[in-house]
């Protein structure tokens, strides 16, 4: 099966290139050439073209993830973009994908992607035990606070929004004295030498996870990403 799809791009082709949609964000770029490096394992020719796009998702910095749906918050320009034939793909995280996938559109691929765990990301030095009463925990959804506070009930929870840099700022600011992040997003962006504690528990559908969305008539990006899809593998 591999051999077949090789052949569809072969290795003494012309460079294949891809127009690729996906958020601005440090996260989201990491995450493109991660896909990007992994393709090329099977394609060494492939080349992105990428668009960045600032979704509504990054331009509110007021709505509170914490009820929000699974709706296209955060992908929702890359989508009309990849109907609109402006990109062949588009590549997010898992766990933003809207449910139900718009129409026109279907998910291609789902990677097997890096730990999905939940962490607490403290100063350094800090530990569970050291931090004093009522220290601020800051986290974007319900699911981690409650979590948190089975590990000690006295925090105050505070809401999180912005890139992991900016949520991770807030710690070097002192707004905030602990800060709930996806590990994933830390070994993306390489920051596994922050102090943090994991945390117990099940953690979201596809923390951790790539989605690669293209539209449903798009046969050859099927093809060609079917070699990194955790579901055909």
């Amino acid at each position: 099966m591999l051999r077949k799809r090789s052949m569809l791009y072969s290795n003494n082709s012309q460079p294949y290139s891809i127009s690729v949609g996906a958020r601005s964000s440090p996260l989201s770029r990491a995450q493109v050439q991660e896909i990007l490096k992994a393709l090329r394992s099977f394609y060494p020719s492939i080349e992105f073209t990428i668009s960045y796009f600032d979704t509504i998702g990054d331009l509110d910095q007021k709505t509170s993830l914490r009820d929000l749906d699974k709706t296209n918050f955060f992908t929702k320009e890359i989508d009309e973009a990849i109907l609109q034939k402006k990109c062949q793909i588009g590549i997010h995280s898992a766990k933003d994908l809207p449910d139900p996938i718009p129409d026109g559109l279907q998910l291609i691929c789902l990677t097997k992607g890096v730990d999905c765990s939940d962490v607490l990301v403290l100063r350094d030095g800090e530990t569970l035990q050291t931090l004093p009463p009522h220290s601020r925990i800051a986290t974007s959804s319900i699911r981690r606070e409650n979590i948190v506070k089975l590990l000690r009930n006295d925090f105050i929870f505070l809401d999180l929004r912005g890139t992991i840099h900016q949520r991770l700022a807030l710690l070097e600011k002192k707004q905030a004295d602990g800060v709930v992040v996806a590990e994933a997003a830390l070994i993306r962006l390489g920051l596994t030498h922050l102090n943090r504690i994991r945390l117990p528990g099940t953690t979201v559908e596809g923390q951790g996870q790539l989605a690669i969305i293209a539209r449903k008539d798009d046969a050859k990006m099927q093809t060609l990403f079917a070699c990194l899809d955790v579901r055909k593998n």
